[in-house]
This record gives C-alpha cells, sequence and structure tokens, in this order.
C-alpha cells in the first residue's frame, strides 16, 4: 500500500536526500551542549563521533545483500525515522564511550540510506535520460542547512538535546510519510554488471592519487559539520543560534555551489575547477584560524562550504573513467579508501584541539589543501562533455 504525494523519479529522489540529511544533520549544532553535559574535553568527544563513522563503513561494505532481500523501498521508509531515533537515543550518552556505541546504531542506518539513495539517484538518471547526482547532492546539503537553522532555533529557545532530537522523529515520519510513501525503486540500468562485487575494493596508486586530492576537502568538510558549533562557542562565546549558524552556513554555501559546479566542470576542466575549490578550502582556513571576530569565522566556514562542495564528486568521476579495471571497481575503491578519512578525523582533530588549540584543527586545513591542489592535476584537463542534456 502507498501512501503519499505523486512526484516525478527524480523529484523523489531529491526529496529523500533533503530528509534524509535534515533528520541526521539536527545533532551538529547540539554537540556544543551534548560535550557540556558530559563534562568532557575535545579529544574525548571525538572519540565518541567517531562511532557513526564506524557503524557507517560496517554497513556500507556489508549491507548491500541484506538490503536487497528487505527491499529497498521497505528498508529506505524504515531506515531514516529509525536513524533519527538512534540520534536522539544517543544524545542521552552519560559518557564518550556510550555515545562511542549508542551512535554506531545510527552509522550503520546511514550506511544503508547512502547506498539505497545514490543507487536510485544513478538508476534514475538511466529512467529519465538526464543527470540528477549532483543536484541530488545539492539537496542533501540544504537538508543539512536546514538542519543548521532548525537546531540553532530550537538550542535558542533553550530547548534541550534530548527533546530536540525527540522531536526530529516524528518529523522525519511525516517526511517519509508525504514525499516517500510511494517511492518506488527505479529498475536497474540495463546492460550493467550484473557480477557480485568484492567486500572491499583494493586501490589501485592511480585511486590513491585520487584519494589525495580529496583529502583536504573531506577533513574539513567533517570539520565544520563536527567542531564549527563548538568552536564558536569556545572561541567567541556565541550563543546557540549563532554557533549553529556556522554549520547551516558552510551547508548553504556548499549546496549552492553544487547547483552550479557542473557548468564551470563542462565550461572549464575538472584540474581547473577543483584547483579553484581548493584555494577557496585554503582561503576558508585562514578566515577560520585567524578570525578576530565572529563575523570574519563565519565568513570562512561559509567559504569551506564552498571549497569542499565538489571535490570528491570530480574524484569520483576520474576514478569511474579511469580504463585500467571495472569503472564500478575503481569508484568502490575510492568511495572506501576516502571513507576512512571520516573514520579517524573526528578524533584526531579532537586530540589537536584538547592539546594544541581548536583554531588548528582548522589549521591543519592548510597543508592538506596545498597536497590536495598539487595532486588535483590527476583529475584530467579536459572539458567533461555530458551524454546527455542538463535538465
Amino acid at each position: 500500500m502507498s501512501f503519499g504525494l505523486d512526484l516525478a523519479p527524480q523529484r523523489r529522489v531529491f526529496a529523500a536526500f533533503a530528509i534524509y540529511s535534515f533528520s541526521m544533520g539536527n545533532i551538529f549544532p547540539r554537540l556544543p551542549d551534548i560535550q557540556h553535559a558530559m563534562g568532557v574535553p575535545e579529544g574525548a568527544l571525538g572519540f565518541g563521533l567517531i562511532g557513526t563513522p564506524v557503524g557507517t563503513l560496517i554497513s556500507l561494505t556489508l549491507a548491500t545483500p541484506l538490503l536487497e532481500k528487505i527491499g529497498f523501498r521497505r528498508a529506505l521508509l524504515g531506515l531514516i525515522p529509525l536513524m533519527a531515533l538512534f540520534y536522539a537515543v544517543a544524545s542521552f550518552a552519560p559518557n564518550p564511550v556510550m555515545f562511542f556505541i549508542l551512535l554506531v546504531p545510527a552509522g550503520l542506518a546511514i550506511g544503508c540510506i547512502e547506498i539505497i539513495i545514490n543507487l536510485e539517484a544513478d538508476r534514475t538518471e538511466h529512467l529519465i535520460g538526464r543527470r540528477v547526482m549532483n543536484r541530488a547532492h545539492g539537496f542533501w546539503s540544504l537538508g543539512f542547512f536546514s538542519a543548521g537553522l532548525f537546531g540553532g532555533l530550537v538550542a535558542q529557545l533553550g530547548i534541550s538535546p534530548q527533546v530536540h532530537l525527540g522531536i526530529i522523529v516524528p518529523i522525519a515520519l511525516v517526511g517519509v510519510f508525504v514525499f516517500l510513501g510511494k517511492f518506488d525503486p527505479a529498475p536497474m540500468r540495463s546492460g550493467g554488471n550484473t557480477d557480485d562485487a568484492p567486500r572491499f575494493a583494493a586501490p589501485t596508486l592511480g585511486i590513491m592519487v585520487l584519494v589525495v586530492v580529496t583529502l583536504a576537502a573531506m577533513v574539513m568538510e567533517g570539520a565544520y559539520m563536527d567542531w564549527s558549533a563548538i568552536f564558536m562557542t569556545k572561541v567567541f562565546a556565541s550563543g546557540p543560534f549563532l554557533a549553529a549558524m556556522a554549520v547551516a552556513l558552510g551547508a548553504g554555501a556548499q549546496a549552492v555551489t553544487r547547483f552550479f559546479a557542473d557548468g564551470f566542470v563542462e565550461r572549464y576542466s575538472p584540474t581547473l575547477v577543483a584547483r579553484v575549490l581548493l584555494t577557496i578550502v585554503g582561503i576558508g582556513v585562514l578566515f577560520v584560524f585567524f578570525a578576530p571576530v565572529y563575523w570574519v569565522a563565519l565568513i570562512g566556514f561559509t567559504l569551506l562550504g564552498i571549497g569542499t562542495s565538489a571535490i570528491f564528486p570530480l574524484a569520483m568521476s576520474a576514478a569511474a573513467q579511469r580504463t585500467d579495471r571495472p569503472a564500478a571497481l575503481n569508484v568502490a575503491a575510492l568511495a572506501q579508501t576516502s571513507f576512512v578519512t571520516f573514520l579517524v578525523a573526528p578524533p584526531i582533530l579532537g586530540f589537536i584541539a584538547q592539546h594544541w588549540d581548536i583554531h588548528w584543527s582548522f589549521g591543519v586545513g592548510l597543508p592538506m589543501a596545498l597536497i590536495s591542489f598539487i595532486a588535483a592535476g590527476a583529475l584530467g584537463r579536459k572539458p567533461v562533455t555530458h551524454e546527455v542534456p542538463a535538465e
């Protein structure tokens, strides 16, 4: 039995990305309150945060056969509200160890959702004959931006993280009911390889170069997601809403840039666009690191959102275009290897913040941006020509 709005396939994909990221993103503006309630330094909080990527990596590696047995429709409709519930439960954690443990189920749900919606976006492109992947990820950023604004407003009203994240569960249920109730998975691409993929796709030297290309963007995206609100609270004694704006501005800038990035790549080249974006990452790091007042830091977080917006998609395209082995294998190798960055970044950045200064949690992005800038030549210099017209 289906329910909810009748939407075009691509619009349903956009809704899935936005509802998922909104349901996930509300915890990040509340991290300062969760840290304060635990009474722990940044390094300990960073350890707790690693629970999410651990769970995500497990499900990205192992969950596909189970999801195919359950069915993508049933899994997606259940997992988004469940993920919101897991985050709400995790907010009650009294210490970082329990925080880690309670975040693992949220990460497991996230990995499953990522598999479903990215496959659905790819299959929908094939179904309708138009590219939607980058815009879908733009809607992900838009949902995260909305979560930052909503979370900041709720925090400013003095509502506890536990109540706030509890409210997100029925919101997620309503969003799923209204926008995804009539979700019907698109058919597999015709002519595709149906052989089982390996559980872990080993990276080649060429793929490792692409991992280096994504390094600065992935670390700095994680930095502003996990640590920007805490940075604003600790450095500028910002109120809850202003602290949450750091999260929201980065995500909002990322969303806008993702909506327009394809046109620049087509007009110029992947390497040139990536190097411009990595330069913006470096400038954003400098703004945050040397910010004398709060609004300069907010500009820095906005620049980080712009700079991190399209690096990973460009690297994924470059991996898919390599001819040394099947495209799916190269894409999987890049995704799984790059994800290790998310696995180790939260505790490392937390350790840096605790033992040096939280400024340096962002300052490490400058040499990373330089290294990624040098490696970006691997993306190619010829403009990309789309096989199908943009919508």
